[in-house]
C-alpha cells in the first residue's frame, strides 16, 4: 500500500517540490494579508471608491511586463526571472509597512504590478515539470499542501488585527509577507532548475521591438491556439472581471453590512481552507479521471448558485455556507482548468500563450485583490482595470451590485464551457 502511495505521488520531487515549498511560504503570508487588505485602505484614510482605484493600478504594468516576460520565458532562463521578482516584491512591501496614507498603498500596488514578470516563467516550469497524466493531481496536491500550511493564516491575522488594531496590525502582517518573499527568492535561486529547451544566445532586441513583436504577433498566436484554449481564456478573463469587481469588498461587506468581526471573518476563511485542503487531492484525481471540462462546468454551476447569494446572507452561518460552496468550486475548477490549458498548448508556445491569456485559471470568489496572479494574462489587463474601478463605484452606489455582476459573469462562463470547451486526447 505504501509503495502504491509513493508511486502515485512520485511527481513530488525536484522542481515540483521546490515550487510546492514556494507556494506554501507564499500562501501562508498572503492569506494573512489579502483577506483584510481593503480594511487597511480604510484605516489609512481611504474610502470604498479608492479601494477600487488601488486595485485597478496593480495590473497596469503588466501591459509591458507580460510581453517582456513571455519573450524571455521562451528564450532565456526562467529561474532568474522568478528569483528577481521575489527580491523586488519584498522591497516593494516596505511601502505598505510604512504607509502614511492610501496614496502610499496606491503607489505600492502600481510598483507591485511590475512583479508579474514572474508568472509566465513559473507557469511554464510548472507545466513542464508534470507529466500530462499527473497534471490534475500534481496541481491539486500543491494547492492542498499550501492550503494546509496556510490553514490558520486568516484567523491568526484576525486575532492580530483585533489586538493591535487594523492600522498597526496590517503593518505587522505586511512585514511577515516581506520576510516570506525574501526566503522564497533564496529557495528559487538555490534549488529551482530551468526547463526551457530553447535558450537563445542572440542579442536581445529593445523593449519597443519586443512589444511591437508581441502585440503584432497576436493574430498569428491566436491562429495557433486550439478553440478550447481561446474559449478557456475568455472564461478565465470573465472570472477575473467578476473578481475585480467583487473580491475587494467581501470583507468590507461582511464587516459593514452583515456585522461580522475580523475574527469571525478569519474563522470562516479557516473553515473554508480546511474544506479545500480535504477536497483538493480528490478533486484533482476527478479532473484526471473524468475529464477537465466536466469538472470546470460543475464548478461554475456551483459558483453561479452560491456566490451571488452573499447579498442574502444575514449572519455567520449564512456566510460560512457560501464560502464552503466556493471552496468546492475552487478545488474542482483550478486543477482542471490549469491542466486543460497545459494539455492543449504546445511546450514551445507556453511562455507566449501564458503571458497573453494566463495559466488558464483564477481563484473563484477571491476575498482580496483578485486582479493578479499567475492566471492573469496581459490581454486581460485593461478590462480588469476598468472592472476594478467600476467595483468601487458600484459598491458605493449599492453594496449588492458587485455580486449581481458575479452572477452575470458566471452565466457567461457556463455558456462558453458548454459551447466551446472540450478535453483533448493528445496532451502536450
Amino acid at each position: 500500500m505504501m509503495q502504491g502511495i509513493r508511486e502515485r505521488f512520485s511527481f513530488m520531487r525536484g522542481n515540483m517540490l521546490v515550487l510546492t515549498v514556494r507556494q506554501i511560504l507564499g500562501n501562508f503570508s498572503r492569506r494573512m494579508v489579502m483577506p483584510y487588505a481593503s480594511l487597511y485602505v480604510l484605516a489609512v484614510g481611504g474610502e470604498s471608491s479608492q479601494i477600487g482605484v488601488i486595485n485597478s493600478l496593480r495590473p497596469l504594468a503588466g501591459l509591458v511586463m507580460f510581453p517582456l516576460s513571455g519573450y524571455l520565458t521562451d528564450r532565456r532562463g526562467r529561474v532568474r526571472l522568478i528569483a528577481m521578482a521575489g527580491y523586488l516584491s519584498a522591497a516593494t512591501m516596505l511601502l505598505y509597512v510604512l504607509a502614511q496614507s492610501w496614496e502610499w498603498l496606491a503607489l505600492g500596488a502600481l510598483i507591485q504590478g511590475f512583479m508579474v514578470f514572474q508568472f509566465p516563467p513559473s507557469s511554464a516550469i510548472l507545466a513542464d515539470s508534470l507529466e500530462p497524466e499527473n497534471r490534475g493531481m500534481g496541481i491539486s496536491t500543491m494547492s492542498s499542501l499550501a492550503a494546509a500550511f496556510g490553514l490558520f493564516s486568516p484567523y491568526i491575522a484576525g486575532l492580530i488585527l483585533e489586538f493591535y488594531g487594523t492600522n498597526f496590525g496590517m503593518r505587522v502582517l505586511y512585514g511577515v509577507l516581506l520576510a516570506s518573499q525574501v526566503l522564497n527568492a533564496i529557495i528559487v535561486q538555490r534549488w529551482l532548475r530551468d526547463t526551457t529547451t530553447s535558450v537563445s544566445t542572440d542579442e536581445m532586441p529593445s523593449l519597443v521591438e519586443i512589444l511591437r513583436g508581441t502585440y503584432g504577433a497576436l493574430p498569428a498566436l491566436f491562429r495557433q491556439m486550439p478553440r478550447s484554449v481561446k474559449a478557456l481564456g475568455a472564461a478565465v478573463a470573465t472570472g477575473f472581471l467578476a473578481n475585480a469587481i467583487a473580491s475587494p469588498f467581501w470583507v468590507v461587506y461582511a464587516v459593514e453590512e452583515i456585522g461580522l468581526s475580523n475574527v469571525d471573518w478569519g474563522l470562516i476563511l479557516l473553515l473554508e481552507t480546511i474544506s479545500m485542503m480535504v477536497l483538493a487531492i480528490p478533486a484533482g484525481a476527478i479532473a484526471d479521471r473524468y475529464g477537465r471540462t466536466r469538472s470546470i462546468l460543475f464548478a461554475l454551476v456551483v459558483t453561479m448558485v452560491s456566490l451571488p447569494s452573499y447579498v442574502l446572507a444575514r449572519g455567520f452561518f449564512d456566510v460560512l455556507l457560501i464560502r464552503l460552496a466556493s471552496s468546492v468550486a475552487n478545488v474542482l475548477f483550478m486543477p482542471a482548468s490549469t491542466a486543460l490549458m497545459a494539455d492543449h498548448v504546445p511546450r514551445e508556445l507556453r511562455g507566449r500563450v501564458m503571458a497573453a491569456i494566463g495559466r488558464g485559471s483564477y481563484m473563484i470568489g477571491a476575498t482580496g485583490g483578485g486582479t493578479g496572479g499567475p492566471g492573469m494574462g496581459y490581454l486581460f489587463i485593461i478590462p480588469v482595470m476598468a472592472a476594478s474601478i467600476s467595483g468601487g463605484v458600484l459598491y458605493t452606489i449599492n453594496p449588492a451590485y458587485p455580486w449581481l455582476c458575479v452572477l452575470v459573469a458566471t452565466l457567461v462562463q457556463v455558456i462558453l464551457v458548454v459551447l466551446f470547451i472540450r478535453d483533448t486526447i493528445s496532451r502536450e
